[in-house]
């Protein structure tokens, strides 16, 4: 009986975790727009240093400090659905190009 709960007990902590995980992520605004996880990310950036800080040195652990980043995640991710949108718009143009020259080594190599 024991062997059988086990496996079902794991998948409930894994799936209970796994919910969690994605319910901070959406109450903290990552799951959200652009500007939204540019809040949250310096919402972060602000709460992190000062409670790292307190546990090296409760555990008597010496870090170098981090270092300052100019990072903008809209921006990137504006970037990045550019780039996707781009290579959308000439993917057939580029399959035809591809066909073409395929169908002039075929006829090449029968020659």
């Amino acid at each position: 009986m024991a062997a059988r709960l086990l496996p079902v007990l794991r998948f409930v902590i894994k799936g209970s975790l796994a919910g969690a995980a994605v319910y901070v992520a959406y109450d903290q605004g990552l799951l959200g727009s652009g500007t939204q996880g540019a809040e949250a990310l310096k919402k972060a950036q602000e709460a992190l240093p000062p409670t790292i800080q307190e546990w090296t040195s409760y555990l008597g652990w010496e870090l170098p400090s981090a270092p300052k980043l100019d990072f903008s995640p809209s921006d990137s991710w504006n970037k990045g659905v550019q780039t996707v949108i781009s290579a959308l718009s000439v993917a057939p143009t580029r399959a035809c190009e591809f066909t073409t020259e395929g169908w002039k080594y075929v006829k090449d190599l029968v020659k």
